[in-house]
This record gives C-alpha cells, structure tokens and sequence, in this order.
C-alpha cells in the first residue's frame, strides 16, 4: 500500500437522479449487508476479484476510506476488450443512523461529470443492492445526451456495473457461505 496524504471526505451529496442517463444494476446477495458494503468499498481489491477490472489505485486517500481513485476496467465484446478508464471522487458514507453507501463522482475521462451510489438494504436474510448511475452526458454539441443515453449507459456502464456487482456479490456469497472472516476496510487516520 503506498502511503498518500488524508485529506478530508469528500461530500457529493444526495444522488441527482433527473439526469438524461440512468443506468440502475440490482442484485440480491446472499450475505450480511456490511459483509457486502466492506467489499464494495475496497476498491483496491477489486482487479483480484474482477477479470474485467485492469488497475484500481487511489492518487489521493480520505479519512473516510475514500479519496480520489483511479479506476480501468474492459467492456468485454466476445473475443475483445473495449478499454475504458475514470478517475473519481469517492465517499464511504458509514456513520451512525446513516444507510452504508459508497458514492462516487466521475472528475476524468470520458464519463467526467457522472454520479455513482451503491446503496445496500437487508432484506430476508440477505441484502438487496442497488448500483445507480445518473449523468447528463457528455459535453459534445448535438450528440452528447443521445450517446450517453443510448450507447455509453447501456452498453458500456451497464456492462461493466453489471458484471462488478455481479462479481463481489459472488465474493461476499464466498465469504459468507465458508464463514470466512473479512478484515474491515479500516477508515484512514491523519
């Protein structure tokens, strides 16, 4: 682990869900909602987890356990990979009386300006989770909300969210089914 300053967390605030593009992935996970949040939320595991993750690397860590994270993953096609890479601010919302999430703010690449919430509910002896993207597109003249709309939310963010949800849902099942012990993300002190 490479030892980065800890600045504050950030605060994205409430999920703008009236944006042009919404893309929502949803699953149900047969393990305990921290179970599923803890590993939702250690984003520099994910590449061990997901094939189609290529690099997870934080430029800059949060007390909170987020920070500024650099993020690369394919969009498999068949036989070929479509490389995609964001860089994005992050928050671990997990203090008391508040629902686990993890939220994100897409600040590089071609997605710039896309929010992100992972939102995670018990629910009959598992726990319901919940991936939503909203974002207005990108800033291309004419074009920009029909392609966000029509190619990049639904071919490319859904095919990547739905295969990372469902990848660390077969983590958590994993963990949950052996009694494997996780050790918490623990939250980064200055």
């Amino acid at each position: 682990m490479n030892h980065l300053p800890v600045r504050a967390p950030f605060e994205l605030g409430v999920m703008p869900l009236g944006r042009p593009m919404r893309t929502v992935d949803e699953g149900f996970v047969r393990a305990p909602a921290r179970a599923v949040f803890e590993i939702v939320r250690d984003v520099e595991r994910w590449p061990a987890y997901l094939p189609h993750y290529r690099f997870v690397r934080f430029r800059e860590r949060a007390s909170d356990g987020g920070g500024i994270v650099e993020m690369a993953a394919n969009r498999p096609f068949g036989l070929f990979n479509w490389p995609t890479w964001w860089l994005s601010e992050m928050q671990v919302i997990d203090s008391p009386g508040t629902t686990p999430a993890v939220r994100f703010r897409h600040i590089g690449g071609i997605t710039k300006g896309m929010d992100v919430e992972w939102r995670f509910e018990s629910r009959d002896g598992g726990t319901a989770v919940e991936l939503v993207h909203a974002w207005n597109g990108p800033q291309w003249p004419l074009i920009g909300i029909f392609a966000a709309t029509t190619v990049i939310g639904p071919v490319f963010v859904h095919g990547i969210a739905s295969r990372t949800l469902a990848g660390l849902a077969r983590i958590a099942e994993r963990d949950a089914s052996t009694g494997a012990p996780r050790n918490a993300s623990p939250s980064v002190t200055p």
